[in-house]
C-alpha cells in the first residue's frame, strides 16, 4: 500500500474495529489495517521500519528483535489491558511508548468477576451439565448466598473499585487491601481497608485485580492459601501467576479453599493446568474483557490516543513515561523544551561520569508535570553522548548508568514567576544552569555557575569562561567576525568587577575548530566550548 510520507504512519496488525481505523484515517493517519501480519513475525519484522505507530491486541508479540528492526517506531498502542506481549524494558531502551487501554474494558471484566463469583457460589456450570446430561440431581448443588457474606477485594484500582461497588449492590461486606487507597478514599468507596493477612483470615471470598509484577506474582502462595478461612472461595480475573496454581489444586482437593473460579493462567493458551478436572472449579479462557461493548471501546481508546500523541505529543495511559494530557502538552512544550536545552548545556559541557542530577523547579513551574519536566532534562544530557536519546529513554539509561535522579519545588523566590535549575554532580565538581521561559514562549538561560545573565537560545552557541577584564568582547568579536562567524547574540554576565565572567554568544552556523584553537592560544579564556541545541 502507498504511503503519504509526510503523514504519521500507523500499522495496525491485529483485529481492530473499522471504526477504530477510521478514527486514525480522520485525524491525519496513514494507516495501513493488516490483522494478519501480526501472526507472521517475517512480514511484520520487514514491514514495521516503515511505520511510527503500531496497534496491537494480543497476537502481536513485540520482541527485542523486532524493535531493533524498527528504529521510526516512536509508539505501541494495545487495544487493552495486558501487555505481555510487549518487550517493555526494550521498548523503553529505544525510546519507544508502550500505551494500553486501562478504562476501555473496565466494566466488562468487573462484571465477569462477579459472574465468576456468583458461579462458585450456587455451582451453576456443574450443576447446568448435570442437568443437560439428564441427571436431576437437585440435593447435590447446595450452594451459598453471597449476602452478608466479606468480600475480600485484592487491588481496589479501576476495575477492583467497581467490583467492590456492584459488591455492595448484592448486600456483601467488603475488605479491601491496596497499598495505594488511602483512608479517605476508602471511606467514599464504603469498604474498609483491610492489610493483606487481615483480608486473607476474614474473607468468604477473594478476588483479584492487581497487575502481575514482582511484588504480585504469587501474593496467593501457599502460605497465603493456609492463611485463608476454611471454605473460602477465589476468583481471579486479573493476571495469570498472582496464585500458586500448585498450590490452590491441593487446597481445594483437600476442602481448605470450598471452590474457585479462574479466567487467566500462568501460562496461556491454557491446555493443561492443575486447576483443570476438578470438580469445585471453574475456568473460562480470558474472556474477562470479550463482549462487544468493550472490545469496541479499547480499539476506538487506543486509535484516539496513538493519534493524540504521534500529533500533538500528548500521552496517555503510557506504562514506561508520565503522561501528559493534550492541555498539558500546549502549556508545557516550551518548559519542556528547556528542560531538554538545560540539560543539553551541561551534558556538552560535563566529560567525566555524572552521579547525580538534582532539579528545582521555582514558583508556577513546580505545579506542572514534573515527571515529564524531569525526563526531558535527562533526555538532554544524555543526548550529549547519544543522539538517539529521548523522554522514554533517558530515564532508563540514567538508572543503568547508577545517576540519582532527584527534584526539588519550592514557592516563587525571585522576580521570575517561575524558573528551572539543573544541578549535575561529578566525583570532582557540581555545576548548575537555570532557565525560564519568558511571555514569548522562548526559553531563556538566566544564570550559569550561579552568575546571573539573560540568554537567548540558538541552534548553534559559543560559550566562554574568562576573568572580567578589558578586551574579551574585543576579542570574540574580531576573532569571529574575522573568519566569517555572524553573531546573533551577545550575552554577558559576571560574579562580581574583576572576578569570574562568562560569555554566551548565539552564532549562525557552528564556529569552526581553526577559530575556537585561536581564541584558546589567546590566553584570554578559561573555557572555550561549542555548544548546539536541538530547536
Amino acid at each position: 500500500m502507498a504511503l503519504d510520507s509526510n503523514l504519521p504512519r500507523v500499522l495496525v496488525s491485529d483485529k481492530l474495529s473499522e471504526t477504530a481505523v477510521q478514527i486514525f484515517r480522520d485525524r491525519g493517519i496513514d494507516v495501513t489495517f493488516d490483522p494478519s501480519i501480526g501472526k507472521d513475525k517475517e512480514r511484520l519484522l520487514a514491514e514495521l521500519p516503515d511505520y511510527d505507530g503500531l496497534a496491537i491486541r494480543s497476537a502481536t508479540k513485540v520482541t527485542e528483535k523486532l524493535l531493533e528492526a524498527a528504529p521510526r517506531l516512536k509508539v505501541i498502542g494495545r487495544a487493552g489491558i495486558g501487555v505481555d506481549n510487549v518487550d517493555i524494558p526494550a521498548a523503553s531502551k529505544r525510546g519507544v511508548i508502550v500505551m494500553n487501554t486501562p478504562f476501555g474494558n473496565s466494566i466488562t471484566t468487573a462484571e465477569h468477576a462477579v459472574a465468576m463469583m456468583m458461579a462458585i457460589a450456587r455451582q451453576i456450570p456443574q450443576a447446568n451439565a448435570s442437568t443437560h446430561a439428564g441427571l436431576w440431581e437437585k440435593s447435590r448443588f447446595m450452594g451459598t448466598e453471597l449476602t452478608g457474606k466479606t468480600l475480600g477485594v485484592i487491588g481496589a484500582g479501576n476495575i477492583g473499585g467497581i467490583v467492590c461497588d456492584r459488591a455492595h449492590g448484592l448486600r456483601m461486606k467488603v475488605l479491601a487491601y491496596d497499598p495505594y487507597l488511602s483512608e479517605e478514599r476508602a471511606a467514599k468507596m464504603g469498604v474498609t481497608k483491610a492489610e493483606l493477612d487481615e483480608l486473607l483470615h476474614r474473607a468468604d471470598f477473594v478476588t483479584l485485580h492487581v497487575p502481575l509484577t514482582d511484588k504480585t506474582r504469587n501474593i496467593l502462595s501457599a502460605d497465603a492459601i493456609l492463611k485463608m478461612k476454611p471454605g473460602v472461595r477465589i476468583v481471579n480475573c486479573a493476571r495469570g501467576g498472582l496464585v500458586d496454581e500448585a498450590a490452590l489444586a491441593e487446597a481445594l482437593r483437600n476442602g481448605h479453599v470450598a471452590g474457585a473460579a479462574f479466567d487467566v493462567f500462568a501460562e496461556e493458551p491454557a491446555t493443561e493446568n492443575p486447576l483443570f478436572g476438578l470438580d469445585n472449579v471453574v475456568v473460562t479462557p480470558h474472556l474477562g474483557a470479550a463482549t462487544s461493548e468493550a472490545q469496541e471501546n479499547v480499539a476506538l481508546q487506543v486509535a484516539e490516543q496513538m493519534s493524540d500523541y504521534l500529533l500533538t505529543g500528548a500521552v496517555q495511559n503510557a506504562l514506561n513515561m508520565p503522561s501528559v494530557t493534550a492541555e498539558e502538552a500546549a502549556v508545557m512544550k516550551p518548559w519542556l523544551k528547556l528542560a531538554e536545552h538545560l540539560g543539553a548545556f551541561i551534558g556538552q559541557m560535563t566529560d567525566e561520569p555524572i552521579e547525580a542530577i538534582n532539579m528545582l523547579y521555582d514558583g508556577a513551574v513546580a505545579e506542572m508535570n514534573l515527571e515529564a519536566m524531569g525526563c526531558a532534562a535527562i533526555a538532554g544530557v544524555m543526548q550529549a553522548t547519544n543522539p538517539d536519546v529521548n523522554m522514554v529513554s533517558a530515564p532508563v539509561i540514567a538508572a543503568d548508568r547508577g545517576v540519582r535522579v532527584s527534584r526539588t519545588t519550592q514557592p516563587q523566590t525571585g522576580v521570575f514567576e517561575a524558573y528551572v535549575k539543573m544541578t549535575v554532580v561529578t566525583k570532582t565538581r557540581e555545576r548548575s544552569i537555570a532557565g525560564t521561559v519568558f511571555s514569548d514562549g522562548k526559553p531563556r538561560f538566566i544564570q550559569i555557575k550561579g552568575i546571573n545573565i539573560d540568554a537567548e537560545i540558538g541552534r548553534h552557541m559559543l560559550y566562554t569562561t574568562n576573568e572580567d577584564v578589558p578586551g574579551i568582547i574585543g576579542t570574540l568579536g574580531r576573532t569571529l567576525g574575522e573568519n566569517g562567524v555572524n553573531i546573533a547574540n551577545f550575552t554577558l554576565g559576571r560574579s562580581e568587577k574583576g572576578r569570574d565572567a562568562i560569555a554566551l554568544l548565539y552564532v549562525d552556523d557552528v564556529v569552526p575548530e581553526p577559530v575556537l584553537t585561536q581564541l584558546r592560544d589567546t590566553g584570554l579564556f578559561g573555557q572555550v566550548r561549542p555548544l548546539q541545541f536541538d530547536m
